[in-house]
């Protein structure tokens, strides 16, 4: 196997140009690959290209479009020569669309976090699949998830509608990754706990809320996570290394699912 992880790999970021897609370009170009990044900022998208030199193009578009994840992989294979893998990062938070605890969540609040969550990750995922089996050469895809879908913290983070989605993203995934993995495609998901990104400005702003997660995240003395620390596993799953690992969930949380968190 290659030295480098991802050598001569073609990955698709879809929501690459800031935080945890943005962090995971450039580890994938450290080791070797070349990317299409996805955002729907223009201004962030000309900074990311610009950051990952010759080894990273940006498409700026709206993950929820049905067309963008098609003309990413379009791009990826007209002009870094093929597609190996995808990396859907891409979501947000519905809260400024009422999403909330169950008394309180509107409707809008729920549908726009299904579409910014689920629908827009749903539509990535056609496309790269639809690409796999056209090229008849299997593939990689990797879902980006949360602890929320499974392990809910209910005094901070009660949005209902983000941890259904979360969820949703859970059993989506595992539900292709078993009707896709005879024809070598692999699904999997990472789910990480509180990282400090653009969504994540309420809690990591938050005096209070940064000391719970220093109890319920109590890994490296307990901190906030970086979006750094989920690079290593996303090299892994679109690397060769995870060739044999399929429909699986891995939490890069610093210790959330096996802590109680003090108040």
């Amino acid at each position: 196997m290659d030295q480098l992880w991802l050598a001569n790999k073609r990955i698709v970021v879809i929501g690459g140009t800031t935080g945890l897609g943005l962090s995971a370009a450039h580890a994938f170009v450290g080791q070797g690959a070349r990317v299409v990044v996805v955002g729907r900022n223009e201004e962030s998208c000309k900074a990311a290209e610009a950051q990952l030199g010759g080894f990273g193009l940006a498409l700026n578009g709206d993950a929820t479009d049905p067309a963008t994840a098609i003309s990413a992989i379009a791009l990826c294979k007209g002009e870094l020569g093929g597609f190996d893998g995808l990396y859907h990062v891409a979501g947000g938070s519905g809260r400024r669309f009422g999403d909330g605890p169950l008394h309180e969540l509107t409707l809008e609040g729920w549908n726009r976090t299904f579409e910014l969550n689920l629908t827009s990750l749903m539509l990535s995922n056609q496309a790269a699949i639809n690409a796999f089996l056209e090229q008849n050469t299997g593939g990689t895809i990797l879902n980006m998830g949360s602890v929320l879908g499974y392990s809910p913290s209910p005094k901070y983070f009660v949005t209902h509608a983000y941890a259904a989605t979360k969820s949703a993203i859970i059993g989506f995934t595992k539900s292709v990754a078993a009707y896709y993995a005879r024809n070598d495609i692999r699904i999997n998901v990472l789910a990480p706990g509180l990282v400090e990104t653009p969504m994540a400005q309420r809690a990591a702003n938050d005096e209070t809320i940064l000391k719970f997660v220093a109890t319920k995240q109590p890994l490296e003395g307990g901190r906030i996570g970086q979006p750094a620390d989920l690079d290593g596993a996303a090299v892994y799953f679109m690397s060769d290394y995870s060739r044999f690992t399929t429909g699986q969930i891995l939490a890069v949380d610093g210790g959330w699912t096996v802590s109680e968190g003090q108040y």
